[in-house]
C-alpha cells in the first residue's frame, strides 16, 4: 500500500488508531456499486464533505474509489480530479483508471492531516474538510470527480491517548462521589433554600462572565474579518514567529505595500508555508486582510492559491498560504537572475492562470472581480502550475439587472483598465483588461511602464496595440523565446491580448473565451513542433490578424532599460 500524506512523517498503521463514525457509508464490497459523483455542474462547484473532529491529533483519511461504469470512463485520463484536505491540495491529479490499472477495480489512497488545537489550547470539535473538483488541465473525456467510500481513522498520541472532548464531565471531584442521600441535620428547608441563593448567585456572575468574554471575542472577531473562516487554522502568534525565526529577514521571500512575506514551516517543521504579515499601520490593510479571509475561505480551485489560516493576535495581521516554490510569474520575466521560461511553458502558466480567473467570474455563486491581477499576483508551485493570488482589493460582481458596480479605483499602475479608471464602473471585464497586460508581459518579457523608454513605448499595451495595428507586433517579442514561437500561435496569442485590451468592457472577451483561445494557441504551437521541431524564427509578417511576408528591415527589437516601474 502506497501513502500520500500531506505532511511528512513516519509510516502509520492502521492498528493504531481507532475508526470514527461517519455519516458517509463506508465501502464493504470488492467492487462497489455506487459512488458520489458531480454531475452536469461539475466545473462551477466542489464535491465536499466536512467532518466534526476533535482537535490536537492526526488523522488518517482513506478515500476509496473504483470506476463503476467501464463504457464511459476506461483509460487514463478519461476522468482526473484534485483532491483538497483541510485547504492544502492533497492530489492534484487524481485518475482513479491510472492508480487501479483498469475499470472496476477498486483502490484506496491514504492521507493524513493534523487538525490543531485553537490558540487558548482547549481540545475543541473542528471541521476537517474534504473537496474534489476537477481538473481541466490535463484535458480529461469527462470533467468530473467521484468518490465511492471514506474512512477517518483517530491516530495514537505518542502518550498512547486517544482522548478527546468531554464537555459534559464536571471539573469538580465532588461530583464523582456516590449520589446517595445523606441526612441533614437542622431545619432542612433553610439551609437548602441558602445553598439555592449561593448557588444562583454563583450562577448568574458564571453566564454574565461567559456572556462578556463571548462578546468581546465576537467583537474581535469581527474587526479582524476572521468571521466565516471556520474552514481556515487559527495561528498562534507564538507559533508564527517559531516558523520565521522571529521574522528574520533571511526568510523574506517577498515584499510590497502590505509588508513581507517570509518562507516558513509550520507543525514540527512538517510543512512549509508562505507567510504574508501585513502592515499594522495601515488601515487599507486591516480591510484587505478581511477580505483576504472572506474570499479565499470559501475558494478552492486548483489555480487559486490556498489560504491555510491566520493570525489576528496582538494586532497583527498575518496571512498563512501554501508555499510557491518558484515564486512569482515576474520572476521569471524580467529583472531576474532566473533563467529565461520556453515560450510553451509560459503559454501553460497563462493558461492556468486564466482558468483561476474564470472561475472567479463564472464558477462560483457571485461573480468575484479581482482587482488587482498582475504577474507578481501569479504564482507558481513546484510543477510550475500557476495560481492567481492575492484577493485583498477583490470585490463581489454586480447581480441582478445592474451591469456594473461603482467604487473606488484600486489596482496597480500599468494595470488598471482605462474605462474604471475613468467611470469609476467596475466588472469583470476589467480583470481580462489586466490579464491582457499579463499576456504582453509573457510575450514581451517586459514591464508594463518603463519610463526610461521613448515616449511611445512607455506604456506596454498602448505600445503593442500599435505595432500590433501596424502588423509589427513581433518587434515586442522577447529575444529569449522569439526563435521558439510558432508564427501561428503568435498571430493568436498576440490577438488574444490585443482584444483583452479594447477600449470598452464590452468588446473585450470574457475569461472563458480566453481560455479557449489561448489552448488553441498551445495546440497550434504542438503542432507546428511535431511537424518540424522547431519554427523558423518569424518567416511571415503579421498586419491586424493577416499573416504577411516579413522582410529583414522588420526584425529590430524594441530597446529595454531597467529603470522600469511596476
Amino acid at each position: 500500500m502506497h501513502y500520500y500524506f500531506l505532511q511528512i512523517m513516519k509510516h502509520v498503521s492502521v492498528s493504531e488508531a481507532t475508526r470514527l463514525n461517519l455519516p458517509f457509508a463506508f465501502l464493504r464490497s470488492r467492487k462497489p456499486a455506487s459512488a458520489r459523483a458531480m454531475g452536469k455542474f461539475s466545473t462551477s462547484f466542489n464535491l465536499s464533505w466536512m467532518f466534526p473532529v476533535d482537535s490536537g491529533f492526526y488523522y488518517l483519511m482513506r478515500l476509496h474509489f473504483c470506476e463503476i461504469i467501464p463504457d464511459l470512463i476506461a483509460a487514463d485520463y478519461d476522468r482526473v480530479f484534485i483532491i483538497f484536505i483541510s485547504n492544502i491540495t492533497a492530489d492534484p491529479v487524481a485518475d482513479v483508471i491510472r492508480w487501479a490499472g483498469g475499470p472496476g477495480i477498486p483502490v484506496l489512497r491514504d492521507y493524513s492531516v493534523f487538525v490543531p488545537n485553537p490558540p487558548d489550547g482547549r481540545q475543541t470539535k473542528q471541521g476537517l474538510f474534504l473537496a474534489l473538483h476537477p481538473n481541466l488541465d490535463v484535458k480529461p473525456k469527462y470533467a468530473d470527480a467521484i468518490l465511492n467510500g471514506l474512512e477517518l481513522f483517530k491516530l495514537i498520541t505518542s502518550d498512547g491517548s486517544l482522548g478527546g472532548t468531554n464537555p459534559n464531565l464536571s471539573r469538580d471531584p465532588n461530583s464523582l462521589a456516590s449520589n446517595k442521600k445523606s441526612p441533614i441535620k437542622g431545619s432542612p428547608g433553610k439551609p437548602r433554600v441558602l445553598f439555592a441563593a449561593i448557588g444562583g448567585g454563583v450562577s448568574v456572575v458564571l453566564i454574565l462572565g461567559f456572556l462578556i468574554f463571548r462578546w468581546r471575542w465576537k467583537r474581535r472577531v469581527k474587526d479582524t474579518g476572521a468571521s466565516g473562516s471556520s474552514s481556515l487554522r487559527r495561528f498562534l502568534l507564538e507559533e508564527i514567529g517559531s516558523a520565521t525565526a522571529n521574522f528574520d529577514a533571511k526568510f523574506v521571500i517577498g515584499t510590497g505595500g502590505f509588508g513581507n512575506v517570509y518562507k516558513g514551516h509550520i507543525d514540527n517543521n512538517l510543512t512549509t508555508v508562505a507567510i504574508k504579515r501585513l502592515n499594522p499601520s495601515s488601515r487599507q490593510g486591516a480591510r484587505e486582510f478581511q477580505t483576504e479571509i472572506e474570499m479565499l475561505s470559501k475558494l478552492r480551485h486548483l489555480h487559486l492559491v490556498s489560504l491555510i489560516g491566520y493570525c489576528d493576535e496582538k494586532g497583527e495581521m498575518i496571512l498563512v498560504y501554501d508555499y510557491m516554490a518558484n515564486g512569482t510569474l515576474r520572476d521569471h520575466l524580467y529583472r531576474t537572475d532566473n533563467p529565461p521560461l520556453p515560450w510553451k511553458k509560459r503559454l501553460q502558466i497563462c493558461i492556468g492562470a486564466a482558468k483561476g480567473l474564470d472561475y472567479l467570474h463564472t464558477g462560483t455563486k457571485h461573480t468575484i472581480i479581482h482587482r488587482d491581477v498582475k504577474s507578481t499576483n501569479i504564482l507558481l508551485d513546484e510543477t510550475w502550475v500557476a495560481k492567481v493570488s492575492d484577493f485583498g482589493l477583490s470585490k463581489l460582481g454586480p447581480s441582478g439587472i445592474y451591469s456594473h458596480i461603482s467604487t473606488q479605483v484600486k489596482g496597480s499602475f500599468g494595470y488598471i483598465d482605462p474605462e474604471y479608471y475613468t467611470r469609476q464602473q467596475l466588472t469583470d471585464k476589467s480583470d481580462v483588461y489586466s490579464f491582457g497586460v499579463v499576456l504582453l508581459e509573457v510575450l514581451c518579457g517586459r514591464a508594463p511602464i518603463i519610463l526610461d523608454l521613448p515616449q511611445e513605448q512607455v506604456n506596454l499595451a498602448e505600445w503593442a496595440k500599435k505595432c500590433y495595428k501596424k502588423g509589427i507586433i513581433h518587434r515586442v517579442v522577447d529575444p529569449d523565446v522569439k526563435g521558439e514561437i510558432a508564427p501561428q500561435c503568435l498571430r493568436i496569442f498576440a490577438e488574444t491580448a490585443i482584444n483583452c485590451l479594447k477600449d470598452q468592457g464590452i468588446q473585450r472577451p470574457g475569461m472563458d473565451d480566453v481560455v479557449g483561445r489561448l489552448e488553441f494557441a498551445l495546440q497550434v504551437q504542438e503542432a507546428a513542433e511535431n511537424e518540424g521541431g522547431r519554427p523558423d524564427p518569424f518567416p511571415l509578417h503579421m498586419h491586424g490578424g493577416d499573416v504577411q511576408n516579413m522582410t529583414d528591415d522588420d526584425t529590430d527589437v524594441i530597446s529595454e532599460s531597467e529603470g522600469d516601474q511596476d
